[in-house]
């Protein structure tokens, strides 16, 4: 099924809906914690393994997968991942219990660290090289929109309707992005196959392995907190179930805005423009334990932590790629496992805080890891500050 690289935009298009279906599958949970817990009968920190399973599997799939397919075609790579996709949210949609459920999440995060290890770099792969820049953004669109989307439309669906048809929902747009690539990408075959040493492309960089860092902690700090936010919302701020929806579907509105805001930036400078999303995540988490009773207060700063961290995935693409200007497949492996274990550790690490110290804490806790963030590019600020130079070390 090889095409021509100029007709395939609709392959590029097809690629960005799988990405959005896989980050929205990712974070769907989060807008579900307290409707699973209250199915299944479990608590919503143990809920919150739902995100942690996928963010470790995918953890582990990215660098293995990328290793294991040697030279096969990445179209019938791709066209697998999304297959288990499917697989997963059709076995999460009819989980009898919480077991069965962390399975088909399971299952998740395999085709998830796959899907990114492989999928992150097609834009050069199917259009001409003048458009690539283009390609990959629409591609990376996706990824923000489904990052967004993800828990607004679980609590929204989950409210309306119930979990499961979260995930029916989740298993019908899956179905529809697998359709789609098979009707649209080309032989995809590789020259060359990936190594294991092509894995630690990122951090052969000072710059890569700063950015690395920063990442690290402030995702763990971001999955922390926001994975607890519907329970914040509902315990503390006192929203009902249907003003919480509202609410996530206007953090996702205004985390669209910080998308568009954070790639004006970083084509400024990356570097400041990642520190402003972190000081902007900081901020919301230490004040919301102050005035999470405030209904208008809550709003407020809930409005500034989206628009921040909108803008952070594109902060942090523009990082990673100007750090290691010639990472290839293999080197993004890494960059995939490291955003992935922060969605895991930080998800784990809210929800041993939430089950013992309470949601206030948890907050605080994220607040302080966004400051370590902070500390770790400012610290390093003499070498961090060559992110914007044209040419790095």
């Amino acid at each position: 099924m090889s095409q021509d690289k100029n007709s395939n935009w609709l392959g590029v298009f097809a690629v960005a809906l799988s990405a959005t279906v896989f980050c929205t599958t990712e974070f769907l949970p989060v807008g579900l914690l307290r409707y699973i817990g209250d199915g299944l009968d479990v608590s919503e920190g143990t809920a919150g393994l739902m995100v942690t399973a996928p963010g470790l599997l995918a953890a582990v799939a990215a660098p293995f997968v990328t290793v294991a397919i040697k030279n096969h075609d990445r179209r019938l790579v791709l066209l697998g991942l999304s297959f288990l996709l499917a697989i997963s949210n059709l076995v999460s949609m009819i989980a009898p219990n919480f077991m069965v459920l962390i399975f088909g999440r399971i299952l998740f995060g395999v085709g998830l660290g796959g899907f990114w290890a492989i999928g992150a770099g097609l834009g050069g792969r199917l259009v001409e090289e003048s458009q690539v820049g283009r390609a990959t953004s629409i591609i990376f669109a996706g990824v923000s929109l489904g990052m967004l989307i993800g828990g607004p439309a679980g609590a929204l669906i989950g409210d309306v309707v119930g979990w499961r048809a979260a995930f029916g929902a989740a298993l019908a747009i899956s179905v529809l992005a697998f359709v789609a690539q098979i009707c649209s990408l080309p032989k995809l075959e590789v020259q060359q196959r990936v190594r294991p040493s092509d894995l630690l492309g990122i951090a052969q960089t000072q710059q890569g392995r700063i950015g690395l860092a920063a990442m690290f902690l402030v995702l763990v700090a971001q999955f922390a907190t926001y994975t607890y936010v519907t329970p914040f919302l509902a315990q503390i701020s006192g929203f009902g179930g249907g003003a919480i929806s509202s609410i996530l579907l206007g953090y996702t509105a205004i985390g669209l805005a910080g998308n568009f805001a954070g790639g004006a930036g970083a084509s400024r400078s990356i570097r400041k423009t990642f520190i402003a999303t972190i000081v902007f995540l900081m901020l919301p988490m230490f004040l919301l334990p102050v005035v999470g009773t405030s209904q208008v207060g809550t709003l407020a700063l809930l409005a500034i932590w989206g628009l921040s961290y909108g803008a952070m995935p594109v902060a942090l693409q523009m990082w990673m790629a100007k750090a290691a200007p010639n990472v290839a497949e293999g080197g993004m492996a890494l960059f995939v496992a490291n955003f992935q274990i922060s969605i895991a550790v930080g998800s784990f690490v809210g929800g041993v805080v939430v089950d013992q110290l309470g949601l206030l804490n948890a907050m605080y806790i994220g607040g302080t890891l966004s400051a370590l963030s902070l500390l770790t590019v400012l610290t390093l600020g003499r070498v961090s500050a060559k992110i914007d130079v044209a040419e790095v070390a």
